[in-house]
C-alpha cells in the first residue's frame, strides 16, 4: 500500500503569519495535532504543531558558560538557544513551527513511511507531488491501516 492510498486530501494548512492563538484553535476544533504551513504560493514551508505550542509554556534553559580571559566561551549552543528563545516569545506560526519539514512522494510505501515516522520521531508527514501538497499521512492513518487489515 502507498501514501496515496491512506493519506488524507484537502489538507488543512495555515500561513506563516497566521497567529498562534489561530493555530490553537484549528488544532482543537479539528482534532488533529498538527499543520502543514505554506506560503502564497501553496508551497510547503513548514510544519506546526501542538508540540510547538506545549514549548512556549516550558522553562527557558541557559545555555553553560565560562569566563576565560575576559571572554564569554559558551559551552553549549548559542543557535539552539536562539531558536528556543524565539519559540517562546513567538506569536506567529512563522515563530514556532519546524522549518525542515520532513515530506514524502505519493508513491512511497506506508512501510517507509512507518520507518521515516518512527526513525524521526513525527507523527505526521506532508505528501509531496513536486513542489505541490496533495495530502497528509499521520500515525492515526497508519493505525487505520492495521485496524482494517487485521494487524497483518
Amino acid at each position: 500500500m502507498l501514501a496515496k492510498d491512506v493519506m488524507t486530501e484537502g489538507v488543512i494548512t495555515v500561513h506563516p503569519k497566521e497567529t498562534i492563538k489561530d493555530v490553537a484553535r484549528i488544532l482543537s476544533e479539528n482534532e488533529i495535532s498538527g499543520l502543514p504551513v505554506v506560503d502564497d504560493n501553496e508551497k510547503l514551508v513548514g510544519v506546526v504543531s501542538e508540540q510547538d505550542l506545549i514549548v512556549r509554556d516550558k522553562k527557558l534553559h541557559f545555555p553553560d558558560y565560562i569566563y576565560l580571559l575576559d571572554s564569554v566561551i559558551y559551552l553549549e549552543s548559542l543557535k539552539n538557544f536562539e531558536e528556543e528563545f524565539t519559540k517562546m516569545i513567538g506569536t506567529r506560526v512563522e515563530d514556532i513551527m519546524s522549518k525542515e519539514a520532513i515530506t514524502v512522494d505519493s508513491d512511497i510505501s506506508i512501510e517507509e513511511i512507518a520507518t521515516i515516522m518512527v526513525e524521526e520521531g513525527i507523527n505526521r508527514v506532508p505528501v509531496l507531488d513536486g513542489e505541490k501538497l496533495v495530502g497528509i499521512v499521520s500515525r492515526a492513518d497508519l493505525v487505520d491501516v492495521l485496524a482494517k487489515e487485521g494487524g497483518k
